[in-house]
């Protein structure tokens, strides 16, 4: 594939030059003499670099540069500065430009770095083209799977809003994979090789997640021992990501505005103002226009939030990927727990797709763990995924006694197989975290390791669930509970 050339500047004489020395270097230019007429050729098709004059009437190589990167974050440019311009050139540096010369500059040496930079560009694209082409044969997109309408949405907003700074709200019911998203947004922006740093605002006090978002002095508090650094220090640079935001007390939520307005504050207890340049994505499952009605939330903050919005839709609404994810479960969970490969009866795999899986990805993935566990061979059968407790009638063979069952024979024997499912789902899902609780011993952090959970996640599941290890019979053991 032949590099596409953009050449930019008021100088007609050093066009043409330009556009006959990179012609022969067997590039396809095109050529500009203004920053307005550039962006009118960038709207118009694809190059892969720019050379631009910095100093030019109108429209100057910095502005271009910066409606450039909006326009195509992927595209490469090149500065050509004046003597004396140099500061600004690195102001161009740090707005994004890949590298720059100035005048007069070497012919060679131009062409080396553009050579240069034109290889790095064609083999981007190339690997992005052959990233897309296997997501669209497995279904998997940055540790998420699907091939639905809607989940194909999710992606493409994702590509569109990962390359710029703009904050994003992710919206969607516990267990989709919104903090998968968040993810996927910071690895393919330019901040991937920065930290993302993940705040649950649930799982905190109110004094306590702003000690975790701002740190503290010393003194600050009873129990401050020593200055803590914050979320939002460790961050800088990257991506912060506010999970649960609906769960912030409105104080807080005051002090988070002014963050993301000014991108400065202070920590607990301290004088000196903080500066950091962080990114901001927040998650909720909550509905956060009626919390606004009811003075619950901030509808100034709500809407610095809600740049864009992302929904990620839950599993019922996307039933197609669902054989998809169980083979990609499948093949995780061999692998972690050391079996030989199995797979699905067609029973199972029906059981499977008509489910409700309130707890959605996440309970999904939890029943095929479980039933690679527990399943004898190589096939993995209904009873295997839902503990026996599906009622008789919908495969034709009679159910393995549970909790379930027993409850059918009392008195819930008019079920439909998928009403009966949708009424037992809390007790299979309670059952696997507590085997997983007993098979830890009660260590709640091995416990969440070995469910692929984050300890805070699991936690917070045992609250949904009314698990306590007291309930269970086991015994607190120390830090690791």
């Amino acid at each position: 594939m032949k590099g596409r050339l953009l050449i930019v500047d008021d100088e007609r004489g050093i066009v043409i030059a330009l556009k006959g020395l990179f012609t022969k270097e067997g590039y396809e230019v095109e050529t500009a003499e203004s920053g307005e007429e550039a962006l009118e050729k960038v709207k118009a098709g694809l190059f892969h670099v720019i050379i631009t004059d910095l100093s030019m009437k109108g429209m100057s190589g910095l502005d271009l540069l910066k409606k450039v990167r909006e326009m195509d974050p992927a595209c490469a440019v090149l500065m050509i500065t004046a003597y004396g311009t140099q500061r600004i050139a690195v102001d161009a540096m740090k707005a994004g430009a890949e590298d720059y010369l100035p005048k007069p500059f070497d012919n060679d040496e131009l062409r080396l770095k553009v050579r240069k930079v034109m290889e790095t560009q064609l083999l981007k694209r190339a690997h992005s083209q052959l990233l897309e082409q296997v997501r669209l044969e497995t279904g998997l997109f940055e540790n998420m799977i699907g091939r639905s309408r809607p989940m194909l949405r999710v992606f493409e907003t994702i590509d569109k809003v990962a390359p710029t700074d703009v904050t994003v709200l992710i919206r969607g019911e516990s267990g989709t994979g919104k903090e998968l998203v968040a993810r996927a947004i910071h690895f393919r922006s330019s901040r991937s090789r920065r930290p993302f740093i993940a705040v649950n605002c649930a799982a905190f006090s109110r004094e306590l997640v702003e000690s975790e978002l701002f740190g503290h002095e010393k003194g600050a508090f009873t129990g401050a021992v020593a200055r803590r650094e914050g979320k939002f220090e460790a961050a800088d640079g990257g991506t912060l990501f506010l999970d649960e935001i609906g769960d912030m007390a409105l104080e807080t939520q005051a002090k988070l505005l002014r963050v993301l307005q000014e991108q400065k504050f202070e920590r607990i207890g301290g004088n000196q103002t903080l500066s950091v340049d962080v990114r901001i994505i927040a998650a909720t499952n909550q509905d956060l226009e009626a919390m606004i009605a009811q003075g619950k939330f901030r509808e100034d903050l709500y809407y610095r939030l809600k740049v864009v919005e992302i929904r990620v839709p839950p599993v019922r609404e996307r039933r197609e990927d669902i054989p998809v994810m169980v083979q990609h479960f499948i093949k995780d969970a061999c692998a972690r727990f050391s079996t030989p490969p199995k797979q699905l009866t067609p029973e199972a795999m029906r059981a499977c797709v008509e489910a409700p899986w309130k707890g959605n990805a996440r309970s999904l993935k939890a029943a095929i763990e479980q039933a690679v566990i527990l399943s004898a061979g190589v096939e993995i059968t209904p009873e295997d995924l839902f503990a026996g407790s599906e009622p008789e009638g919908d495969r034709g063979a009679a159910p393995a006694p549970s909790r379930a069952s027993a409850s059918i024979e009392n008195g819930d024997s008019q079920l439909t197989f998928r009403e009966a499912k949708e009424k037992f789902v809390g007790d299979w899902e309670r059952e696997f975290f507590v085997r997983a609780l007993r098979a830890t011993g009660g260590n709640i952090s091995r416990a969440a390791e070995r469910t692929g959970m984050y300890r805070q996640s699991f936690q917070q599941k045992m609250r949904e669930l009314g698990i306590t290890l007291a309930d269970i019979g086991i015994a607190p053991k120390g830090e690791g509970n």
